[in-house]
Formats: structure tokens, sequence, C-alpha cells
């Protein structure tokens, strides 16, 4: 199977590396660029739909990866693949008008609950998990199968899209966790479907060297739509990994909450866009993106080791929550410095 591997893997970098620059040409052509001010500290005009590149790079990946009719023994795996295409598409064209004219929070919202129905539709769903107390398996009913399967949609679109803060940061821990997913069904005898992740890791790993900091081109809402819609939809193709993806993604999860609980504390929509973010609060510490980045990939890296090489589920479960009590522990000591507003 490293035939496959290796020639979705490498179509979807070469294809992200050759788009990118059409899609920073473009951006500027059509005056989809963002301005330094407010949040963004870059410098010039820098396009900031650079996540065409990411979706046209990963369906061509998954189109090539398809005409080697890799076998399965799942009758739904191709229902599933339908349900990857459809939803990555609609957030890809929402994030798309959001660029271009701006949405409410609200339309977003009600636009990701129509990814969450795809999902479902196609049968990408969360069922049932694993107690990792007990270790049985909690079957849930379908109402509530419902509700968590459009949770964890929309929760890991807006977790995407608020970690696009920093250059280089989105992308590089979504090529993580796709290197985890893609291990995961590998080691789980899932060829077929892990060239999915190795597709979308292709076309982040294509698309870095034009994000990485000082970025030449950002991804957008047009890519932090699309790639968190994909994240979560592979994370539930992989088998409902519930806790691998949380524990890759702790950190910026983690993040996300803590915001939306400290805007509603505050009294503010927790929709408002501020600096309050754990990656933006260590860049008014001083210290730099890069350096920033690369300890978010370091310690989402760290994590996904983790989760590949326990065994046990209770102790993902201690790693999990040793994980959220650190990051809740950083903001709390940063959060006493008010962010400024800028």
């Amino acid at each position: 199977m490293t035939l496959p591997y290796v020639v979705v893997f490498a179509v979807a970098a070469a294809a992200a590396a050759a788009l990118t620059p059409f899609a920073a040409w473009l951006g500027r052509r059509l005056g989809l660029v963002d301005r330094p001010g407010g949040r963004r500290a870059h410098r010039g005009e820098v396009p900031r739909i650079g996540g065409l590149a990411l979706f046209l790079a990963f369906m061509i990946a998954l189109g090539v990866g398809q005409a080697f009719h890799i076998p399965t023994a799942d009758p739904n795996e191709s229902r599933r693949f339908l349900g990857l295409i459809l939803g990555s598409l609609w957030m890809f064209l929402v994030g798309l008008a959001d660029d271009r004219w701006d949405l409410s929070p609200l339309v977003q919202f009600g636009a990701q609950l129509v990814a969450g129905g795809i999902a479902i539709a196609t049968l990408i769903f969360i069922e049932r998990v694993n107690n990792p107390l007990t270790d049985e398996v909690l079957v849930f009913p379908p109402i509530l199968v419902g509700l968590l399967t459009l949770f964890w949609v929309a929760g890991m679109i807006n977790t995407v899209n608020w970690l696009d803060g920093l250059d280089g940061l989105a992308a590089g821990v979504g090529a993580i966790l796709c290197i985890v997913l893609a291990v995961h069904m590998h080691r789980t005898g899932q060829p077929s479907v892990a060239i999915l992740p190795l597709a979308l890791l292709g076309a982040t790993v294509g698309f870095l060297p034009y994000n990485f900091h000082p970025a030449r081109v950002f991804m957008g809402s047009t890519g932090a739509f699309f790639l968190g819609y994909a994240l979560a939809a592979l994370g539930i193709i992989a088998g409902a990994r519930v806790a691998t993806v949380l524990l890759v993604m702790g950190v910026p999860i983690v993040d996300v909450a803590w915001q939306i609980l400290n805007r509603l504390r505050h009294r503010r929509s927790p929709a408002q866009a501020d600096r309050g973010h754990l990656h933006y609060r260590l860049l008014d510490l001083g210290l730099s993106q890069r350096t920033i980045v690369l300890a978010y990939w370091a310690f989402c890296g760290l994590f996904g080791l983790l989760a590949l090489s326990i065994s046990s589920r209770l102790y993902k479960l201690i790693a999990l929550l040793t994980l959220g009590g650190l990051t809740a522990g950083a903001l709390t000591l940063l959060s006493r410095r008010p962010p400024p507003d800028r």
C-alpha cells in the first residue's frame, strides 16, 4: 500500500505548492486582502483566500486516490466519502463568501449546522464511544447522535477558524492531526480510508511554505472553514476517534471554550473577536510568531504521539485532563494581564 500513500500525498503537496501563488494572485486581483491593523500585525497587504489552493489540492488528491481502487469491506465507505466532499465543498463556498462579504456570526453558524446535516445524512456521525472508566461501549440514542455530531462539526470548524491567528498555526496543527489519523487508519487495516488524511496532509504541507511567518498568503475563512469540516469528518470516518482528535487539538479546543466563557462572563458576544486567545496573549508577552507556532506544533505533536502510543483509554483520559488543565492554567495566568485593544 506504500505507492498509493506516496502518490496521493505527493500530488496534494505539489498541487498546493503550484496553486497557492495563483490563489495569492487572485486574492490581490479581487481585492480580497488583509491589511495591517486590529489583531493583524503583518506588513503590507496579504491575500486571504489561500484556502482555495488547499481545497483544490485536496480534491485533486482525493480523485487520484480513488483511481487506485483500494478494496474495502465497508459498504458505506463511498457514502461517507461523498459526505466528506460535499461538506468540504459547502464550507469552502461559505468561507469564500465570508472572505468576500464578511458574513454575520449567525449566518456562519447556520452554515455550520448545514454542514453537520450533510455529515449526518452521509453517515458521518458520532454514534458510540468507549467509556474509559469501564471499557464499555456507550451507544447514543438517535437524537443525541444528531446533537453530538452537529456540536462536533460546528465546534471543529470554529476551533480551526479561531486558531488561524498566527502565520502557519492552523495549517500546521491540521497537518499534525492528519498524520496521527493516517497512522491510526493504516494500523487498523483501513488503507482506503488512510489516504484521505494523507491527501489533506499533502495539501497543508504544500501550502505551509507560503503561509509560515512571514506569510505571503493567508488561508482565510475559505481555508479555515473547509479545513475545520474536513478534520471533523475525518475524525469520525477514522472510527469516531474522539479522544485522539481531542488530544491533538486539546490546546486550541480548551482555548476556544475559555474564550466563549470569558466573553459571556464579561457580557460580550462569544463571536466578538479580540486578542484573548492564547496565541495572541503569548505574542503580547513578546514571544515571536515562529516561536509560538513551533511550540504549538511541538505540543500537539507530543500529545498526538501519546494518542498513538497509549492503548489504555483511562491513560488517554488522564492525558487529556492533564492537557486541559495545563492550558486552562496558562490562560488563567495570562488573563491577569488584560490584552491590549488593537
